[in-house]
């Protein structure tokens, strides 16, 4: 039979950090922690497995509990306590631990095996009964809202009550008769919700592990797992740890600390902690904690032990840690480990500095230290100018900068109003008096998280710099109004839809809109970035339409430009005339009289391109959308353009009804406009060679690489390649100069996919238009998916859009088809990707592992395509 509770405890362990996947992170890291001596409280994991073959049942299977037993009667002998003894009493938590971190998301019981006698037993037994009766109701609370579903609300209103009427400004301040009748009025909430409190200790745990079992399919964890793209998990494991106490007075603490500051990187012990209380007070912003360097003071010995652990963790793990503690009377203990969340700008500075401390070698830190989403982070706007905003004194208040960065918005105060302000296109800045699990969905839709309670290390900061979202946290001068969607601070009120801005570096809150400005690379960035441009094979490309963009291209780190959209270039104001008149014109010589006056501008802006990428190849694609695009829809836009042409308004309101399509998407496009108009594909063919020779003769190493859109059939690439040949002679004789130059196709109809090896005869390159392969291959509209696409992603349905990640079963097949029938065909075929999947770190590991030459995307995401390439080329085996 297979064992499914893996036991823990001093100097022992059954797991180890590999087994992940079955003991979830904290299960395997408390194994590994404990295997290696360090002062882990005992306890056992039940495996995700479990979880897994337990779904939604209302109790443990009968096989479970034999295992579950012999690893409760381990922890009881190593400790000499007893579960449900009230002469010794043995108090366990029972906390959730998935495969990949998910803080916060899941369920946690703390203090379980309490009834009246135990409490009583307890308080005898540690000679302090106040701290006897506080777990008591902790447990009591935490049972009641997670186990049970009781109204959270409802033991928050009976302990305020009770501070009211005993005058107490903190829960610290109530006393044990205080905490005796507290507990009363928690019991009292039991009988009015019609639940009775389970007296029998093993009943709470059967009870509080289905409950961490069943919050693994709770809305906010698979929401989270939703964004954060979690795939491939069969459940959470659950860890049952014998409790240590950091609430039996003033030398006992608890508090979560990062082995490096998450928000710089910088090499220092980040974190906070409180004397006199429970784990939970310090990540829900019950009270203000404080910081770690205070504890030197306060508790010097801990102190530096605590100080000499996070070291040995952080060379044991070879990773920045983030670590649970609690001190009970002076002795430290550590309840979890786990690899710490940090912004972009930390785990770049983190990676480099490992790598120069010697501690990970410099592909470990590529693959393993920074993710494509820290390179992305890196690349968000900061405000333009700081100083505008505190001359004019528009500060409203100042908190915790809980995570850098800067956002504009406006101002929402639920989860709800932040999804429902985003999907109308609004910018948000979610405020709240503090955000919890439940929030989740609104905090990833809002640019920026604003909270008037909690700390550095509380829910909002956490889930924030793991988004790599500005958070200013525990803001404490502001006062938020949910239910009248306001926020006052001092004489100002602001209220719902007013702007704000928020400086996550400086904790500043900022009444108004500020003008944000693009991001500063790091000098450890162009270092890091050094290491993945060594270790990955892929090219990266850039989709890029202007002078302008291929310079900023250039400066990202683009190896050359695998996507130039000619038609972008024919919107602005003034070419767009001609381009009208080219369509709108009668015949042929109409239509070349229009298009020689877009001529010199298509020419001029190739010229600007191949200028920014001397040296590089640059991929132009010809015409592709159709022309009515280029037609104004409105009859009053239409009357201005007849009258700015001379012709009668019902002319053109004629054309355009002409050039209707029922599916433009598979109308009349691309090769298809070249083909039966041959005079659109001969100027842009012009304007690309005599560009080329152009900057060629000015000392420009110029590469064009011309491609022909939307092909299905090798006859169609014949005819548009035979134009582009002729017209290329043409200019090279009247320059007296020749440029080399490719010739090339979209794969992008399924059928071209299909007849790769007979395409090849024609083409010395294929570029992959995975967007509209997409929609050709699935059937799926890429203007139309989101009225469902979301439904079917989070019902398991599909498991990513595939507008986002390649749909490797199916679009992705065609993909490797294509490839192996031209490369079969012509070994020398150079093969790329131009669509948005070129972008997308998933996707680049599979077009790294049919074996593509580059992706190419929008230049912002250039450094996060060459980390997924470097990551790809590294899992692979294949730097």
């Amino acid at each position: 039979m297979s064992k499914h509770v893996y036991r823990f405890g001093s100097g022992h362990a059954d797991g180890a950090t590999t087994m992940k996947a079955l003991l979830g992170g904290k299960g395997a890291n408390l194994a590994e922690m404990a295997g290696a001596g360090l002062p882990v409280p005992p306890g056992f994991t039940i495996t995700t497995e479990v979880c897994a073959a337990v779904g939604a049942a209302d109790a443990l299977p009968d096989w479970l509990w034999p295992e579950i037993d012999e690893a409760l009667a381990a922890v009881e002998q190593e400790l000499d306590l007893g579960f449900g003894d009230p002469s010794r009493p043995l108090l366990v938590s029972v906390r959730s631990g998935a495969a990949i971190s998910m803080p916060g998301m899941m369920d946690t019981v703390l203090n379980l095996g309490m009834n009246r006698q135990v409490v009583n037993g307890l308080a005898a037994r540690s000679g302090k009964p106040r701290f006897a009766w506080d777990a008591y109701r902790r447990f009591l609370h935490m049972f009641g809202d997670v186990v049970l579903g009781l109204p959270h609300e409802a033991f928050e209103e009976a302990i305020h009550g009770l501070k009211e009427e005993r005058g107490a400004a903190s829960d610290q301040e109530l006393d044990e008769e205080a905490l005796r009748e507290l507990a009363d009025r928690y019991l009292a909430i039991y009988e009015a919700h019609g639940q009775a409190f389970p007296v029998d200790p093993r009943e709470q745990l059967e009870r509080a592990v289905l409950a961490v079992f069943g919050s693994w399919n709770a809305p906010r964890a698979k929401k989270y797992r939703e964004v954060q793209q979690i795939r491939g998990l069969v459940g959470t494991a659950v860890n049952v740890q014998a409790m240590v106490y950091g609430n039996t007075g003033p030398t006992s603490a608890t508090g979560v600390l990062f082995t490096r500051n998450p928000a710089t990187g910088e090499r220092e012990l980040y974190g906070e902690y409180l004397v006199d209380a429970q784990g939970e007070d310090v990540v829900a912003g019950v009270r203000t904690p404080k910081p770690i360097a205070e504890l030197a003071a306060e508790m010097p010995a801990t102190h530096a032990e605590l100080t000499a652990l996070a070291e040995q963790l952080e060379r044991h793990f070879a990773n920045v840690q983030d670590v649970e503690f609690t001190v009970e009377e002076g002795r430290l203990f550590l309840l979890q480990t786990r690899t710490g969340k940090r912004t972009g700008a930390a785990a770049v500075r983190i990676a480099v500095d490992l790598v120069q401390e010697g501690l990970v070698t410099r592909e470990d830190a590529v693959l393993r230290l920074v993710e494509p989403a820290h390179v992305d982070q890196l690349l968000h706007p900061r405000f333009a100018d700081e100083g505008i905003y505190r001359r004019e004194e528009r500060v409203l208040a100042k908190g915790l900068a809980a995570s850098p960065g800067a956002s504009v918005g406006r101002l929402v105060f639920t989860a709800e109003d932040a999804v429902a302000w985003r999907e109308r296109k609004e910018a948000v800045i979610l405020a709240r008096t503090e955000t919890s699990p439940e929030d989740v969905a609104g905090m990833h839709a809002a640019e920026g998280v604003l909270t008037t309670r909690g700390g550095m290390t509380s829910h909002a900061a956490v889930v924030a710099r793991g988004w790599g979202k500005p958070c200013v946290a525990g803001c404490g001068e502001l006062v938020i109004d949910a239910r009248a969607k306001t926020m006052r601070a001092g004489d100002v009120t602001l209220r719902e839809g007013d702007w704000i801005s928020l400086n996550g570096t400086t904790g500043e809150v900022v009444n108004g809109k500020e003008l944000l400005a693009e991001a500063v690379v790091s000098g450890r960035l162009e270092a890091f970035m050094a290491w993945v441009d060594e270790l990955k094979t892929l090219q990266v490309r850039a989709n890029a339409d202007t002078p302008k963009d291929a310079a900023a291209a250039r400066e990202l780190g683009a190896q050359g430009i695998g996507l130039v959209r000619t038609e972008h270039m024919f919107f602005e104001d003034d070419r767009i005339a001609s381009m009208r008149r080219m369509i709108l014109a009668k015949d042929v010589e109409g239509r070349r009289a229009a298009l020689a006056e877009l001529l010199p501008y298509q020419r001029s802006d190739f010229e600007g391109i191949f200028r920014a990428m001397d040296g590089l190849p640059v991929t132009i694609r010809l015409l592709d959308p159709p022309l009515h695009e280029f037609l104004p829809e409105d009859p009053e836009t239409q009357a201005r353009l007849a009258t700015s042409m001379g012709i009668r308004p019902e002319r053109v309101h004629q054309r355009v009804l002409a050039l209707e399509e029922t599916n433009p998407m598979l109308g009349h496009r691309g090769c298809r406009l070249g083909i039966t108009h041959p005079e659109i594909t001969e100027m842009q063919a012009r304007a690309i060679f005599e560009a080329a020779c152009t900057v060629a003769a000015d000392g420009v190493d110029v590469h064009p690489e011309i491609m022909v859109p939307l092909v299905g059939q090798g006859s169609e690439l014949r005819d548009q390649k035979a134009i582009l040949v002729r017209v290329a002679e043409q200019v090279f004789e009247e320059r007296g100069a020749t440029v080399p130059f490719a010739i090339g196709t979209m794969i992008e109809v399924p059928r071209a996919a299909l007849i790769a090896d007979a395409l090849t005869e024609h083409a010395e390159f294929f570029s992959f238009g995975t967007n509209d392969l997409t929609q050709l291959t699935m059937g799926f509209s890429r203007d139309d998916v989101a009225s469902f696409m979301p439904y079917y992603v989070e019902h398991g349905i599909l498991p990513d859009d595939p507008f986002q990640s390649i749909d490797v079963g199916g679009v992705g097949q065609l993909v490797r088809l294509a490839v192996e029938r031209g490369r079969g065909a012509r070994p020398d075929l150079h093969l790329g990707i131009c669509g948005e999947h070129g972008g997308d770190p998933r996707s680049i590991d599979f077009f790294h592992e049919i074996g593509l030459d580059y992706v190419s995307c929008s230049p912002f995401r250039i450094p996060v395509a060459r980390l997924a390439a470097a990551q790809a080329a590294l899992r692979s085996g294949k730097p």
